[in-house]
């Protein structure tokens, strides 16, 4: 290594002081580099194996590497869904002293997946919507906290399976700013650049022949921007109504708790006469069922997720009787009985081809498949046996989605979707 490095970072693994920064990151010899797939970028990203993980480390200049691990650091502790940075380097240089670009350095998101990559043979319309949902939902998260993000994409944005849907993820915040609140003209301006950058993306998809031939890029491009402003509306609007409508209240806290949001603060206003009242939510909070399954079992999982699984623990309760016992003590005895037991019956090697949480979820919705099929009510370790060996068998390994020994990536990708599973049960 020559020269000497300049790393800022909150905590400092010393096995990326072995990697060699010495070397333009394009030449980095392979034994370092983890064949993951990965979105489009304006500059180099390379993915490396560090200390039983992966991280993904990006080359651009000093001062946008700083920015962006500073704008990341932030949104962090918004709770906003983004990678994770670790590090930024800069004062690199050759063995014979030519200046190097600096990088940025991040931790790769373990089970999420590029939108190139979502898909078995071709991206059909149902993911490639599910895809558009999930990415206006982080926008209008981050939108709340007053970020703008100015390059909305596809291609930004890393996507983890959530219970037959998809959790959208930041990954790249370069083009950020962050202020107190956003104009209408700044939220609407992030829209339509997502909404040209989609309806490009998935045209690209669909000039490479990877693209269901009954998606219409622009109509599925412009579905962000309805999803986008349903929900942005729902969240943030104000509404009135009689005072003796009063159950309407706890009817806007129902539903957005149904969106996976939480209300910190409402504000109710009446009419001089008090015959009529108005209520806004102040401040709104995502992931009302996740952290709700948080305290309750300690299991961490993403929204849909998080609320399947809690269902089936209210279905347990009532199989059981238990509805009228400590909720916590039988949350746990949830876990211990029914959940974990599920997940140690997972052979060891496919283990990384899902998250836990989505196992349960894709291994709930087979055993409803097996029992409408067979009409009859499954065991749950018969449908364990069967979920393993003809849908889990037949998956990638999303954990880390890594390729044969070449460190090349093929495509396309073969992940199968659960309208391809569902097909085999």
């Amino acid at each position: 290594m020559s020269g000497s490095l300049n790393i800022t970072a909150a905590t400092v693994d010393p096995a990326l002081l072995d990697l060699p920064w010495s070397l333009p990151l394009e030449i980095w010899p392979e034994d370092t580099i983890a064949a993951l797939p990965k979105g489009i970028s304006r500059h180099l990203v390379r993915f490396v194996n560090l200390s039983g993980y992966v991280v993904a480390i990006k080359e651009t200049s000093a001062e946008l590497a700083r920015k962006e691990y500073d704008m990341l650091r932030n949104l962090q502790r918004l709770d906003i869904p983004c990678v994770d940075p670790l590090a930024v380097i800069t004062n690199r240089s050759t063995a014979e002293g030519d200046a190097l670009e600096s990088v940025l350095v991040t931790r790769h998101l373990r089970f999420s997946l590029p939108y190139r990559a979502v898909y078995s043979q071709s991206l059909r319309p149902e993911t490639a919507t599910r895809l558009v949902d999930a990415l206006a939902v982080l926008l209008v998260r981050l939108h709340i906290v007053g970020f703008f993000w100015g390059d909305v994409s596809l291609s930004n944005t890393l996507f983890r399976r959530d219970a037959g849907a998809f959790a959208a993820y930041l990954v790249d915040a370069e083009t950020g700013q962050l202020y107190s609140s956003l104009s209408n003209g700044q939220r609407e301006n992030d829209l339509e650049i997502g909404r040209i950058n989609i309806a490009g993306e998935l045209l690209d998809l669909q000039a490479g022949g990877r693209l269901d031939e009954d998606i219409d890029p622009v109509e599925i491009s412009n579905g962000i921007v309805a999803r986008y402003r349903t929900l942005w509306k729902e969240l943030t609007a104000s509404e009135e109504f009689d005072q003796s409508e009063r159950w309407r209240i706890n009817r806007r806290v129902e539903r957005l708790n149904d969106l996976g949001f939480d209300i910190e603060e409402l504000a109710i206003k009446t009419d001089e006469s008090g015959t009529q009242v108005r209520i806004q939510p102040k401040v709104v909070d995502a992931g009302h069922h996740s952290r709700r399954l948080l305290r309750l079992t300690g299991l961490d999982a993403e929204e849909n997720q998080a609320r399947r699984l809690l269902n089936d623990l209210d279905s347990y309760r009532a199989a059981f009787a238990k509805q009228d016992l400590d909720e916590e003590v039988v949350s746990h005895e949830w876990v211990a009985q029914v959940f974990e037991p599920v997940i140690r019956a997972i052979p060891r090697e496919m283990k990384g081809k899902l998250e836990p949480a989505e196992i349960f979820h894709q291994l709930l919705d087979h055993r409803w498949y097996l029992s409408q099929n067979q009409s009859r009510d499954v065991p749950l370790a018969e449908a364990v046996s069967s979920y393993v060996d003809t849908v889990l068998a037949h998956r990638r390994d999303e954990a880390t989605m890594i390729d044969p020994p070449t460190g090349t990536l093929t495509l396309p990708i073969a992940i199968v979707d659960e309208d391809d599973w569902r097909s085999k049960v």
